[in-house]
């Protein structure tokens, strides 16, 4: 399968996920609220949007240059990693059965586009801007971050450092995928796990809006749980990764809660 064919495919599958959750999640009423509610959104949150999206553009371009840079000033610590934790990533893959690795496949792909997708729909539909704001910060903040660790350090996931221990099963069962993955990121950017770091914001972020969105809270955080488990099962990630990247998650929506904590009230300030 050729890239189009691969990004058409996954495309459709969000699209049909997308939809049901819109349809029970947010419902008719969100939907109408949100179209009335369209233009004054849009001005309130563009500052923090048009943050993330300069965010995600410098992001794709590091994708192309980055590795070269890492090599000029990076730190490689895959072996200190190995050595601090062993095999325990081959410990996880030692229950892999093909209905788990299908699975979790499907959650490192499809269950990952989703929860960072999702979000932006559902919170656009509430009254109260801000959890909307909260996602494109903590999301910024994790994406920002997340760039700077992958210059600074070289980390090669375990499958490419012991491969007679730790197997691909992601892209030994599906190898299309790494056509699709390979486009999003190099083999020596896996410290910390991203993956991990945004499932994290976007559960931690559910468990916030639960009180708008109790059927999201319950089906975001054992989503995000099923991915941050994959990277390791799936031999992508440490779990040296995997724990710098629930640090990195936490701490980008306590900066996201800081920010705009302080922006509401500057603004209620000013409007007094």
């Amino acid at each position: 399968m050729s890239l189009g064919e691969i990004t058409g495919f996954v495309l459709v599958g969000e699209l049909l996920m997308l939809g049901l959750a819109t349809t029970f999640v947010v419902g008719r009423t969100g939907l109408n609220r949100a179209r009335r509610q369209f233009r004054e959104r849009l001005r309130d949150v563009y500052p923090h949007l048009g943050l993330l999206l300069v965010v995600l553009g410098v992001n794709k371009v590091a994708r192309e240059y980055g590795p070269e840079l890492s090599w000029l000033i990076g730190w490689n610590i895959t072996s200190r990693i190995h050595r601090f934790e062993g095999n325990f990533v081959g410990a996880i893959q030692s229950v892999a059965r093909p209905e788990f690795t299908m699975y979790f496949s499907f959650m490192y792909i499809y269950g990952y586009v989703f929860l960072l997708v999702f979000p932006f729909i559902a919170y656009f539909a509430l009254t109260d801007e801000r959890p909307l704001k909260k996602a494109a910060v903590a999301f910024t903040v994790n994406y920002s971050l997340g760039l700077v660790c992958y210059i600074l350090f070289i980390s090669y996931g375990p499958r490419n450092l012991i491969p007679d221990v730790v197997h691909p099963l992601l892209y030994s069962t599906y190898p299309e995928s790494q056509i699709l993955t390979g486009q999003v990121n190099a083999n020596t950017n896996v410290f910390p796990s991203l993956h991990t770091s945004l499932s994290v914001s976007s559960a931690l972020l559910a468990f916030q809006t639960r009180e708008s969105y109790p059927r999201w809270t319950v089906v975001a955080i054992p989503i995000a749980a099923s991915i941050i488990f994959a990277t390791m099962y799936l031999g992508i990630h440490w779990a040296t990764d995997v724990c710098a990247g629930s640090v990195l998650g936490v701490g980008s929506v306590l900066i996201a809660d800081r920010y705009i904590s302080d922006e509401s009230h500057k603004g209620h300030g000013e409007e007094e």
